[in-house]
C-alpha cells in the first residue's frame, strides 16, 4: 500500500437512507483499498446520519461531515474537496454504485500515463432493481470543446489527479455544478481520458430532477450563457451539439 496513491471519493447525501448503504459498500468492495471516503451530508431529516455512523464506526477511512443547514450538492462537495487528503479526487453520489475493480483499473491507467483526468463508462440501473437498464459508452479522449458539445462525461466515474490539476472548487449553482467544474479544468488545457467499459452504475430514481430531461436542457443552456460567458452564437453552436447527443445518449444507445 506504501507505493499506492490515496483517493478521496466526495459522496453528498440528502435524505438518502434507501440507497447509501449500497454505495458505501461498494466502495468498500474495492480491490483497491487505499481510499477515505468523505460524506457530507446536507440536512437530512431521515436516518442518513444513524445509518452511516453505524457503518463508520468498524471502518476509520469513512468519515462524516453534517452541514448546519441544507446548502446544495455544490456546497456539500466542496466541503469534501476542503478536507479531502488523497492525491487523486474521485466522486460517488449516495444512491449510485461502483462495481469492485473500478478504482484499480483507473489508478492503474492514470498511472501509467500520468493523466490528470479520467473517466469510464457507466450503466443505469433501475431504481428497486440490480439488472443494467442501458450502458453510457465513452470516447477515449474529450477536450473542453468536446464536453460543451457532448455531456456524457459521469460524475460517479470521474478521477482527477488534483498534483496536477491543483486545487479545484464547484460553482456555487443548484445543479450542473459538476459539469461546469469539469468544463472549467479542461478549459485550462488538460484532457480527459475515456475507458469504454462500464465501472460504476447510475441509479435512475423517479422523479428525480437530473432524470427531467428538459429541465437539463434549460440548465445547461443558461451555463453556457451565464457561467461560462459563451455569447450567443457560440452558446447555440455548442447547445445544437449538446441536445442531439444528449437525445441520442437517451433514446438510441444500448438498452437491455
Amino acid at each position: 500500500m506504501k507505493n499506492e496513491p490515496l483517493v478521496s471519493i466526495i459522496m453528498p447525501s440528502f435524505n438518502s437512507s434507501q440507497f447509501i448503504d449500497q454505495a458505501i459498500q461498494s466502495i468498500q468492495k474495492q480491490t483497491y483499498d487505499n481510499w477515505e471516503l468523505l460524506i457530507v451530508d446536507d440536512c437530512s431529516k431521515d436516518q442518513t446520519v444513524p445509518i452511516v455512523k453505524k457503518i463508520s464506526v468498524n471502518d476509520n477511512r469513512i468519515s462524516l461531515i453534517v452541514l448546519e443547514k441544507n446548502q446544495g450538492a455544490a456546497v456539500a462537495r466542496n466541503t469534501g474537496l476542503k478536507n479531502a487528503s488523497g492525491k487523486y479526487i474521485a466522486f460517488l453520489d449516495s444512491d449510485d454504485r461502483w462495481l469492485p475493480e473500478k478504482l484499480q483499473k483507473q489508478i492503474d491507467f492514470m498511472e501509467k500515463k500520468n493523466i490528470a483526468f479520467s473517466f469510464t463508462s457507466y450503466e443505469f440501473i433501475r431504481e428497486n432493481a440490480d439488472d443494467p437498464k442501458k450502458i453510457v459508452h465513452v470516447k477515449d479522449k474529450m477536450t473542453y470543446k468536446d464536453v460543451l458539445k457532448d455531456t456524457r462525461i459521469g460524475t460517479l466515474t470521474v478521477m482527477v489527479n488534483r498534483e496536477l490539476t491543483g486545487e479545484f472548487s464547484m460553482p456555487l449553482v443548484r445543479r450542473g455544478q459538476d459539469l461546469l467544474t469539469w468544463i472549467t479544468i479542461l478549459k485550462r488545457g488538460f484532457i480527459a481520458y475515456g475507458i469504454d467499459e462500464p465501472l460504476s452504475e447510475y441509479r435512475v430514481v423517479s422523479g428525480s430532477l437530473s432524470n427531467d430531461k428538459l429541465t437539463a436542457m434549460k440548465r445547461t443552456w443558461n451555463n453556457y450563457r451565464k457561467h461560462l460567458d459563451l455569447n450567443l452564437f457560440q452558446a447555440s453552436y455548442y447547445f445544437t451539439f449538446y441536445a442531439f447527443n444528449a437525445f441520442k445518449k437517451h433514446y438510441f444507445e444500448k438498452e437491455n
